[in-house]
């Protein structure tokens, strides 16, 4: 704080409160008549000592009250109204402390006089002077900015974001997505923002599908307010979308409906299904590990692996051909029910009924699976997500997907990516990945190979520059690893019965009121260097959220991937005779 006493810290606002116990961690002040402090503010006093430097004691308002002084009865409240009973109306402020300098924990003397922080005292209170990085995540409840400290998101000291909130009212995508924005415009990652990545996952509607094209509803307030933060009011200037195909569609278009172009298809061809032990993942649910029939799965799986030849697009399996994936599960199906094959698929120990139930929920799969895994699309047309190779923000859409495809998906797509930031073997270039409803895919009770590899990432994502950014209604129903390994947590609007859970507990009471009551851009945002989670509203979106906001298309929104390959590695597998042209 030697830079804030060259300067003074504000003007004078109140003193400490003689009536109530001050302590170094907590105290009142009086507000001074004509004067006012509202919650959230950030105030400084400081306390003289014998033979000592002062100490200089700042913190936040997490409390105001009001009173009649004078008054005995409920009722005076009209007598003073009215002017026949005498009494004064005081203020008091309940200061939560979150930096003593030097570090003598001593409380402030009552009558001391309190300054409302400003400048570099501010900027001191809330440890914003002791942050190397600083990115910029809103303004305060004074509108001036507010800062995260970059060393507990990239893995420095800390990763992994966790933001909690009812849908649609808390805008928790919303804020991954500035977050994110902030991160990559800010300049706080340097020149490693250039190679830095982001893969989203869109599971509700096509909202994040156009988040390279401008806001036709940008002001000028919100461009300045974006001007403020330091950051251009701009869109991501580098997305690419990835949608699965259309289901019964034999070209493998992608299944979109607003956004027409700059789209590709994912899929998995069923020679990668097999060769890469993606079974598993057909079983996702958190109850599937509970199951018996999961030792098939893993023998099934391995059986698939040795046995399975690729063609082009489609595999033989022991000298039959497959070329979809109701035909390959109608095979697994064929060999678990015969007598002779089913020891060589299952093993010999698995019992009729286990091998039953595990073909019960394969056979139901064929619907849900059979657009993402294909036999009848060529092995060379691109069509893997790959966030090395594609552009800083691939979005991969989801929303057209039922539950178990969207397992699927999330599942492989995770494991996919950790795996090659496990074979790179270093942190840069850092990989940011954001989820929302994580409670669905890490519940907090049963296993599953999707939780495994969010727990995995939660755990071991630091070292190896994977951020998980998750969104969920309810951190109580997300698995406690997860949630723990999270540096930064983030509140929106709360349901008063989840508000109420052991989770929240780093919420002052006065802010878990406030959660209840929070409008659509304002978080609460706790990090572990700052005592005090602090609340701040973000900006409007400079990126289109929806297609009724989507300004003029960037020039490479025509670009994709298949519209940039070769023709003829997209026609696949025809000798030169057959391409008709």
């Amino acid at each position: 704080m030697a830079d804030s006493e060259t300067q003074a810290p504000g003007e004078p606002v109140g003193r400490v409160l003689g009536t109530a116990d001050a302590t170094p961690l907590q105290f009142w002040t009086a507000v001074t008549p004509g004067r006012y402090l509202q919650l959230d503010d950030v105030v400084v006093t400081k306390r003289e000592l014998p033979d000592r430097e002062p100490v200089t004691i700042a913190g936040v308002v997490t409390q105001v009250r009001a009173r009649h002084e004078g008054a005995q009865f409920d009722s005076d409240v009209f007598a003073i109204a009215d002017g026949t009973l005498p009494a004064l109306v005081q203020e008091a402020a309940e200061i939560t402390t979150t930096r003593v300098d030097p570090e003598l924990y001593v409380p402030p003397s009552p009558g001391a006089v309190v300054h409302r922080a400003q400048g570099d005292a501010r900027a001191a209170a809330l440890h914003f002077d002791r942050m190397e990085k600083r990115i910029p995540m809103g303004t305060g409840r004074d509108g001036i900015p507010v800062y995260l400290n970059a060393d507990f998101l990239d893995g420095s000291r800390g990763a992994h974001v966790s933001i909690s909130g009812i849908s649609g009212v808390a805008t928790k995508t919303s804020f991954a997505t500035f977050l994110l924005y902030s991160v990559f415009r800010s300049g706080v990652l340097g020149g490693d923002a250039v190679n830095a990545k982001a893969l989203i996952f869109n599971v509700k509607g096509e909202d994040l599908l156009f988040l390279d094209h401008p806001n036709s509803r940008l002001d000028d307030a919100t461009t300045a307010a974006y001007a403020k933060l330091g950051l251009p009011a701009t869109a991501f200037p580098d997305v690419r979308v990835y949608a699965p195909p259309r289901a019964g569609d034999s070209s493998g278009a992608p299944d979109v409906s607003s956004r027409l172009a700059g789209v590709d298809s994912f899929y998995w061809t069923l020679g990668e299904f097999c060769e890469k032990r993606l079974l598993p993942y057909v079983f996702a649910d958190a109850d599937d590990e509970r199951q018996q029939y999961t030792m098939v799965v893993h023998s099934v799986t391995a059986h698939l692996a040795r046995a399975a030849q690729s063609t082009d697009g489609g595999v033989v399996v022991e000298g039959t051909s497959l070329h979809s994936y109701p035909d390959l599960v109608d095979h697994i199906v064929e060999q678990l029910t015969d007598d002779e094959t089913r020891n060589t698929w299952a093993g010999s120990a698995i019992n009729i009924g286990t091998v039953n139930a595990f073909a019960r929920r394969l056979i139901a799969s064929k619907k849900d699976l059979a657009r993402l895994i294909r036999g009848d699309l060529a092995t060379r047309r691109p069509h893997a997500v790959n966030t090395a190779e594609s552009a800083q923000v691939t979005v991969v859409d989801l929303h057209n997907l039922p539950d178990r495809a969207q397992r699927f998906v999330v599942g492989v797509t995770l494991k996919t990516e950790f795996e090659r930031k496990e074979k790179a073997g270093t942190a840069k270039p850092l990989l940011f990945v954001v989820l929302d409803e994580l409670n669905k895919y890490a519940p907090r009770e049963g296993s599953s190979p999707i939780k495994e590899v969010l727990l995995d990432i939660a755990e071991r994502g630091r070292s190896l520059g994977v951020i998980l950014i998750g969104a969920q209604q309810t951190a109580s129903e997300v698995e406690r690893r997860i949630v723990t390994n999270s540096a930064i947590r983030v509140v929106g609007r709360l349901d008063p019965a989840e508000a109420s859970r052991p989770e929240y507990g780093f919420l002052p009471p006065a802010q878990r009121q406030r959660a209840l009551l929070a409008k659509p851009g304002t978080m609460f945002v706790n990090q572990p260097d700052i005592p005090v989670p602090l609340c701040l509203e973000f900006p409007f979106p400079a990126w289109a959220t929806r297609v009724s906001e989507a300004g003029q298309a960037p020039s490479a929104t025509l670009r994709s991937i298949v519209q940039s390959a070769d023709p003829f590695a997209v026609v696949g597998g025809r000798s030169d005779d057959e391409i008709p042209f």
